[in-house]
């Protein structure tokens, strides 16, 4: 999707401190971190959110599971939270599917 932010990152348009790449996905540092260890993982292909998940595109979900736990393990994460915000409403900014993935500090709900 030409004005996707996301699709800019992964297309090497956009600058971004990347954390991981596979022929699926991407994972790089958020801009403005939450918490010491905050990084997205977001899918190549272009799903506007986690709404837009169906049969068809669900194994690249499954897969980005797959790559956080991975990542988490090899950054040494035994406490982490995963947040996918859906809608403006939920504060999803950026419409292509992202996992937010944070650490480093006690989480409190609501998250802030």
């Amino acid at each position: 999707m030409s004005d996707c932010l996301f699709c800019k990152i992964i297309a090497g348009e956009i600058p971004s401190s990347k954390v991981y790449e596979d022929e699926l996905c991407y994972a790089f540092n958020d801009i403005a971190p939450q918490a010491p260890t905050h990084f997205l993982v977001i899918p190549k292909e272009h799903i506007g959110s986690v709404s837009a998940v169906t049969a068809d595109n669900s194994a690249v979900v499954a897969h980005i599971f797959e790559v956080i736990a991975k990542l988490a393990r090899e950054l040494g994460l035994e406490s982490y939270r995963v947040v996918s915000n859906i809608g403006e409403q939920a504060g999803q900014s950026v419409f292509h599917l992202h996992f937010h993935v944070l650490s480093g500090r006690d989480m409190t709900w609501p998250p802030g």
